[in-house]
């Protein structure tokens, strides 16, 4: 089976060309994981797709196929954290440290992702160090080496595919509860609407730090998402009063030292409390945001204590 009849259905000309229905867009990017899929035709078929913009139904129907690809990879987990930040704008990635507190709190966190490329010397070593022994994390080209192709197809072509939506979709681990973080806002109510689409429960997504589940604490930040697979849109209050960007140009927060206490910025570590909190919310570990806050509070009070216990 070729690509070929998805390529004319999206393409074929004004008036004729349509979306993929999801059981086609599932159809589709099961041919191209297969490898039976020739390079120009995932080309078109993913540019005309971006050119367009994509339906809930095709960003369901991909991700689909692509858990059915890699179907039993991970051991079950609490929650699902993907990152898979484009990298140029942000600093540096504190919302690992959230992770880690997530986990100190007894829940299973899985995170997946490519992140080499938001600083050249930042190796998945130390990001697995950043985020602890209890947070999984696992790398793109060790998930699927078919899915991190169909990922670098931007240096190829130039510009980011639905696939990067695909890939925050993804959720290899099978966990209830999802948290997403996107760039431009239009994209929290597609992926929420793809989720209901594929039967998840629980999803929090935000516009974060470049792209990334990582909120600013001086603004109000919407999260948009599922609870019992209804759609919510919930807005949480500024936990600072300071005018300033996520990450200012220049600097050079180090995250390591903000964990171990040698670094004190209290922007940094609002950063990390109230990302944390965002997830715990998602987790329902307290019943309302303002004691999930509290309790991120807490557990970065006392981080160094919980490091070596396991979940």
């Amino acid at each position: 089976m070729t690509l070929a009849p998805y390529v004319r259905i999206v393409a074929q000309g004004k008036g004729r060309a349509r979306p993929l229905t999801q059981e086609e867009s599932f159809e589709a990017m099961t041919v191209i994981l297969r490898g039976d899929a020739a390079p120009e035709a995932v080309g078109a078929l993913l540019m005309v797709m971006r050119l367009r913009g994509e339906i809930p139904e095709e960003i369901a129907g991909f991700t689909a196929a692509l858990r059915a690809h890699v179907a039993g990879t991970l051991p079950p987990a609490d929650l699902d954290w993907p990152s898979y930040a484009a990298g140029r704008s942000r600093g540096a990635p504190l919302y690992l440290l959230s992770a880690r507190l997530v986990a100190q709190a007894g829940y299973r966190v899985s995170m997946h992702g490519w992140n080499s490329h938001q600083k050249a010397s930042r190796t998945v070593e130390e990001i697995r160090h950043l985020v602890g022994p209890q947070v999984q994390y696992h790398t793109l080209v060790d998930l699927s080496p078919e899915a991190f192709k169909l990922l670098n197809l931007r240096d190829v072509l130039g510009l980011r595919s639905c696939f990067n939506t695909v890939l925050r979709m993804w959720n290899p681990s099978d966990a209830d509860a999802t948290v997403q973080g996107v760039f431009h806002p239009s994209y929290r109510s597609l992926q929420a609407q793809a989720a209901a689409l594929l039967g998840q429960q629980t999803l929090s997504i935000i516009k974060g730090g470049g792209g990334e589940f990582e909120r600013h604490p001086s603004k109000d930040i919407t999260v948009f998402g599922l609870r019992d697979g209804a759609h919510i849109q919930y807005v949480i209050p500024a936990e600072l009063n300071q005018t300033r960007r996520l990450h200012e140009v220049g600097e050079d927060i180090d995250p390591k030292a903000l964990w171990q206490g040698s670094l004190q910025d209290e922007f940094a570590q609002a950063i990390v409390i109230g990302t944390a909190a965002l997830a715990l919310w998602t987790l329902r570990a307290a019943p309302t945001a303002a004691d999930t806050y509290q309790m991120a509070q807490e557990l970065w009070a006392g981080r160094h204590s919980n490091d070596g216990v396991a979940p």
